[in-house]
């Protein structure tokens, strides 16, 4: 596991101790088990209870589902632990080109925002040219 301890600071700005766990995430269907399976054994490691680290692998899920399905290779899942708070980010290479006929009527997606809407405390999408990080804030209590 790639989980380390770094000083706030290297992060952004603050200055207090959080613990980092990244994983890069392989562009199929099985990545996102593999992904909540391997979230699950960090938030256990950094002693969240178990139904809080539940809510996060949902979040975690939904998020890690969406990149797979919408994003350009290559993604990668960052979770840092800071205070109370779990930030959840899944970041990608942007949008990928959707082709007629390969995206499900509506009525069968978008439930997932509602999900990471219904948990968060805070959520959003820092986009860029070249990549787009999809996070979400949980309380770690």
């Amino acid at each position: 596991m790639n989980v380390q301890v770094m000083d706030r600071a290297d992060l952004a700005g603050a200055a207090a101790a959080t613990a980092v766990y990244t994983f890069a995430v392989s562009h199929s269907f099985q990545a996102v088990g593999v992904v909540r399976r391997r979230a699950r054994d960090v938030l256990t490691e950094w002693g969240l209870p178990e139904a809080t680290a539940e809510e996060v692998v949902l979040v975690i899920s939904e998020l890690v589902t969406n990149a797979v399905l919408h994003a350009l290779p290559p993604a990668e899942l960052r979770l840092f632990l800071h205070g109370g708070v779990v930030r959840v980010e899944v970041c990608d290479s942007g949008a990928a080109p959707v082709w007629p006929g390969s995206v499900p009527a509506s009525d069968e997606r978008g439930r997932g925002r509602d999900v990471v809407e219904a948990l968060a405390l805070r959520h959003g999408a820092d986009v860029r040219s070249d990549s787009t990080t999809y996070w979400a804030e949980l309380p770690a209590c």
